[in-house]
């Protein structure tokens, strides 16, 4: 069985969530996909009000063949959707977690 391409996998999930956005959205969705060291980011910005809007709810890093989920806020848990597009979950390190307590999530470890 031929193996993932996890760079465009990662890069194709970000950006069903960049298509998310709505037009009448103040708050501007972006996209920031590093391939030259595998870092792939979706960002939030903007102002509402007087406050300023800079967030980052999804960071993944792709680390020696592994999809390292840096930060997940999604409803759904890019983990399963990934899970879902047949990446094995011992390709998938939930970083966000505690090494500890990576060994009780049934994904890698490491």
């Amino acid at each position: 069985m031929e193996k993932l391409n996890y760079r465009e996998l990662v890069k194709r999930l970000l950006a069903q969530y960049l298509s998310y956005q709505s037009s009448e959205d103040t708050i501007e969705m972006e996209a920031v996909f590093d391939e030259k060291y595998d870092r792939y980011l979706l960002l939030h910005l903007g102002w509402r009000d007087e406050e300023r809007i800079h967030g980052c709810p999804i960071h993944i890093d792709i680390k020696d063949g592994k999809i390292w989920i840096q930060r997940d806020f999604t409803e759904a848990g890019l983990a399963q959707e990934l899970v879902e597009l047949g990446v094995p979950k011992t390709d998938i390190v939930l970083a966000f977690r505690s090494p500890f307590v990576r060994q009780f999530t049934g994904f890698a470890v490491v």
